[in-house]
């Protein structure tokens, strides 16, 4: 009878998570099917990670504030090539009243002035394509946003779905200790076990209490965050997460990512955009030693004598050169300098971030395979001759306990595992903007040392 028991709560236990598989082993997660997110499942009324992702895009104020600044840019780009403001005046000569004029004096006279500045040819057209190469790098900063919220939203998702599965798992896990410890007290009464045994299943009760209450924290926290990222108030209420069955397939090799990443991150072409827009300076600031033109007429009306129509033509002369346009020039050119090493730096930086995510994925995916293929059926077997030899007195309580205790564990690692693996992904996409999942050929790994 206690052998069949056992069987029964192992039996429920693992329910949850034993997948179709061969030789009678035991598959923890289901194999995704194939496409660009991992497979959901769950009721209309679970929390799908689209939906929240299209929310925080909409809605995240961050995302609203970078493309506000990106038309703010595109705004000053026929600033910067407009001519400057023409001036305009009006004035007289001979009597201090307002444009009153002394008759028979030919130094008399009412005028009126316009003036207009014509930049070195070159010189307009330059300063447009600076504020162009400044909008565009706007444009990669409204895209860095989005992708850095879309990869904090995936990551609080995964989470939130993995503290769901973790308090589901603990709570199981409670009640079965408490019908093991109820086997326990069963055995005691009849003189076939002993008082420590039932003790120490209380204990354990209480340790799966206690964990139960910092998952619930934890599973608050991740709520909240989610909400935050939502622009929702934090106290929201939020549905369970849809089910993920499985991990999404990474169909990428990391040279591939290492290449798509230099096309597509948006820090890194934000900094390119820079270097241009830093060569282009340098073009001005020569241009600056050029002198800018400008062309003024006035008319003067004088009383008694024909009036007169007067042109003038000025220019600046690049008198101080040497305190100005050549200091304007080492300026652009250390900008320049500056932007190109930060480029680089931030390659760098990506190739490490993207090494990082993508060792993570695949230690997560390797993690997965051996909880689904050789940690579970192998602890399965272990709490199986456990339990039976604890129903003819051959091992202790604690032993059962311990293997019944690691049984039950390996399932939460196993969804600790998959949100990790899935999380990872989602920064991988953020840094190459690629669809991980969509089919593509592997080709050997290089290090970008080689490149």
């Amino acid at each position: 009878m206690l052998r069949t028991i056992a069987i029964l709560l192992t039996f429920i236990c693992w329910w949850p998570v034993i997948g179709e598989g061969q030789d009678a082993s035991i598959s923890v997660g289901a194999t995704s099917p194939s496409g660009g997110t991992p497979a959901q499942t769950g009721h209309p009324s679970s929390a799908q990670l689209e939906d929240l992702i299209r929310e925080a895009l909409q809605k995240n104020p961050a995302v609203v504030s970078a493309s506000h600044a990106v038309s703010s840019g595109r705004a000053k780009v026929p600033q910067a090539s407009a001519l400057p403001d023409p001036t305009v005046g009006v004035g007289w000569m001979g009597n201090i009243r307002p444009f009153s004029v002394q008759t028979g004096d030919p130094s008399s006279y009412r005028s009126v002035s316009a003036m207009q500045m014509l930049p070195f040819p070159g010189k307009r057209s330059l300063r447009g394509q600076i504020a162009s190469k400044e909008a565009d790098a706007t444009q990669w900063d409204l895209e860095a946003v989005r992708r850095r919220l879309v990869a904090d939203v995936e990551a609080a998702y995964y989470d939130y779905w993995y503290y769901d599965k973790a308090l589901h798992t603990t709570r199981e896990n409670r009640d079965l200790l408490t019908k093991l410890s109820q086997i326990a007290e069963a055995r005691y009464r009849v003189g076939k076990g002993m008082q420590a045994d039932v003790l120490r299943s209380q204990v354990e009760t209480s340790m799966l209490l206690q964990k139960l209450t910092t998952l619930e924290q934890q599973r608050a926290t991740a709520q909240a965050r989610l909400n935050t990222l939502l622009a929702r108030d934090p106290d929201s209420p939020l549905p369970p997460a849809a089910e993920v069955t499985g991990p999404s397939p990474l169909n990428y090799s990391l040279d591939e990512l290492y290449k798509l990443a230099r096309e597509n991150d948006p820090e890194y072409q934000r900094m390119q955009k820079m270097v241009e827009r830093n060569q282009l300076a340098m073009n001005l600031a020569h241009k600056d030693y050029l002198p800018d033109l400008s062309v003024g007429y006035m008319y003067e009306q004088r009383p008694a004598m024909p009036d007169m129509h007067g042109f003038t033509f000025t220019m600046n002369i690049p008198v101080f050169y040497k305190s100005k346009q050549r200091e304007e020039v080492r300026q652009a050119k250390e900008e320049e300098l500056s932007a190109s090493s930060a480029r680089d730096n931030r390659k760098n930086e990506l190739y490490f971030d993207l090494k990082q995510n993508y060792l993570a994925a695949k230690a997560s995916e390797n993690l997965l395979k051996l909880f689904s293929q050789g940690v579970v059926p192998q602890s399965s077997l272990a709490l199986e001759s456990s339990m039976s030899a604890y129903e003819v007195g051959n091992v202790d309580f604690l032993t059962l306990i311990g293997n019944f205790t690691t049984v039950l564990n390996y399932q939460t690692d196993y969804y600790r595992e998959l949100a990790n693996y899935q999380t990872s992904l989602a920064r991988i996409k953020a840094l190459t903007g690629t669809d991980l999942t969509a089919a593509q050929p592997i080709t050997e790994t290089v290090t970008p040392a080689a490149r």
